[in-house]
């Protein structure tokens, strides 16, 4: 494996661990992913900055309301150089007790990735609504490829 190759799995591991903490909705996990002083934007604009307000913001959420489990398709993963990286996922989620992703959830993810030491870490999660106004077959588009994750199973799958 090339070592391009080796970073790319190495973000997109990063990536899933995210997911996966999110969707056992473990705040302080989650947290734990992020660079001291990363930034979280969450779907609805809520702006978290650094690794403690997310954890604490995340807590507080988790505790309150019965979040939602992601499921995913990375579309690109860039590396900017050694030490920074890019991922951009199409993302969706299935409300609990249900089976079907609610389109009206669909997302698309960023996230900026910087390597310290030999640990990736989150300085930038950007969470943005897929709602495509106006185009509702970008919304079907979307929903039937997350609807393909949801059946194989998987968290994140990579296109």
């Amino acid at each position: 494996m090339s070592s391009e190759e080796g970073a790319r799995a190495e973000i997109v591991a990063l990536y899933t661990q995210l997911l996966e903490a999110w969707n056992r909705r473990d705040a302080a996990a989650f947290a734990a992913l992020f660079a001291d002083d990363g930034m979280c934007i969450g779907f609805d604009g809520s702006q978290m900055d650094g690794r403690a307000q997310i954890g604490a913001e995340l807590s507080s959420i988790f505790a309150s309301y019965p979040t939602a489990p992601f499921v995913a398709k990375v579309r690109v993963v860039r590396r900017i150089d050694e030490q920074v990286a890019l991922l951009r996922a199409i993302a969706g989620m299935v409300p609990p007790g249900q089976s079907e992703l609610n389109p009206a959830l669909n997302a698309v993810q960023v996230v900026a990735a910087l390597k310290q030491g030999d640990q990736w870490k989150i300085t930038l999660l950007q969470n943005t609504p897929a709602a495509f106004h106006g185009r509702p077959h970008l919304v079907k588009q979307q929903t039937d490829e997350l609807a393909e994750v949801v059946r194989a199973g998987r968290i994140v799958q990579t296109a």
